[in-house]
């Protein structure tokens, strides 16, 4: 008898859940759960912490060190700057290892909650910046240089109460638009994964608490990794998980890090079970022979296994691929093999963006016929999953 492959959809069955709630413990609870288990160990080993004093003095900062006991600490006068991180062009070898094993904790020192429109209607102060995953494609390590492990802001207190201040300040949302017809959404994870910050902090876990209380509006944050200790954070509605897939063969030669595209997939209805909006981002969309063939096999298998609950409420955001020079010479020290899809300079048009960088993207022609196709591909085979926004 053929065996279904690790990670796959079994043809013609429903999805089942893909975690019992034992597997879960609240974030605030010491010690247990996911985060001290094998999986997120593999994610994060953490070998050495940066930090600012002031990061090392805040509460948050003892509790980030309470769960790193032994780990060495160098101070430095800024999360933003460290030489012999961002500085360094021989950390480039060392791209994923330094993701593993090194932790910045800083302050967030300029709160400012700034007008989206596309994905959410305003974009929060983060409490992270810089990620454990290693997507060739990500935007976040553009201005940094060499290096790109997580930094975590400690004065998640006064990013919370900035953040209750404007909504309270926005007042009820006045008209439905395409982020969200009744509440106004924010992004909470705009440089980082919220997901992924959960397996060091409780910073993630106090933001949905937040928001919890906030009945006009709602938190929202893109992931690529499954965490099922945020199954126990009772959201209530106020969060919504936006679940990133592309088909399998791109996310295992660009998601580096990353949990399988077939178990994020796999754990919508549990997120939805306990409380969550779960929306999916089809992001990026990279465009290579076979796409559409590949795109129309994930399409296929997300309506065969997701259950009616999930889709009733689902809604997805199409983000065709947009790359950087910068970047992309950065890749080509670590994971050359991902720029031969991601550069494209014959398909691809550049565009300076606004802090001056140097950004490629597909041409307009290009990018239009891919969407054209792409919706029609939804409409075909997934004609439940409504497009909030394609960019």
């Amino acid at each position: 008898m053929e065996q279904t492959p690790a990670g796959s959809f079994p043809e013609g069955v429903e999805q089942q859940a893909l975690f019992g709630w034992e597997d879960a413990v609240p974030a605030s609870l010491p010690g247990g759960g996911f985060r001290d288990g094998p999986r997120a160990r593999r994610m994060l080993d953490v070998r050495e912490v940066y930090a600012e004093p002031a990061a090392l003095a805040s509460p948050r900062g003892r509790q980030i060190l309470e769960r790193l006991p032994g780990v060495p600490v160098t101070e430095v006068a800024g999360h933003w700057r460290i030489p012999s991180l961002h500085g360094n062009d021989g950390n480039i070898a060392r791209w994923t290892r330094i993701k593993t094993e090194i932790v910045v904790l800083g302050v967030k020192q300029t709160l400012t909650t700034r007008p989206n429109g596309r994905s959410a209607d305003w974009i929060a102060p983060g409490a992270s910046n810089g990620c454990a995953m290693a997507c060739a494609y990500c935007y976040v390590p553009r201005r940094k240089g060499y290096a790109n492990p997580i930094t975590l802001f400690t004065n998640i207190e006064a990013i919370v109460a900035h953040v209750r201040r404007h909504v309270q300040a926005q007042g009820p949302k006045r008209e439905p638009n395409q982020c969200d017809p009744q509440a106004w959404v924010y992004d909470i994870g705009e440089n980082g994964d919220c997901s992924v910050d959960a397996l060091v902090c409780d910073n993630t876990a106090d933001l949905i608490a937040a928001f919890r209380r906030l009945p006009t509006a709602k938190a929202s944050f893109a992931t690529k990794f499954v965490n099922p200790d945020l199954l126990a954070l009772d959201p209530q509605g106020r969060t919504r998980v936006r679940f990133s897939v592309m088909p399998a063969a791109d996310s295992r030669l660009l998601d580096l890090r990353t949990s399988p595209v077939a178990d994020r997939v796999a754990a919508a209805a549990d997120f939805l079970d306990a409380g969550y909006e779960v929306h999916f981002n089809l992001s990026p969309v990279v465009l290579r022979p076979g796409w559409q063939r590949d795109w129309t096999d994930l399409l296929v298998r997300m309506d065969d296994v997701l259950p009616g609950r999930v889709k009733e409420q689902a809604a997805a955001e199409i983000i065709m691929l947009t790359h950087n020079q910068q970047l992309h010479e950065v890749n080509l020290g670590w994971h050359p093999r991902a720029e031969d899809l991601l550069w494209q300079p014959a398909a691809q048009e550049t565009k300076r963006s606004e802090n001056g960088a140097l950004n490629v993207r597909y041409a307009r022609e290009v990018k239009r016929d891919a969407l054209t196709r792409l919706r029609e591909l939804i409409a075909a085979h997934a004609p439940w999953l409504r497009i909030r926004y394609a960019f």
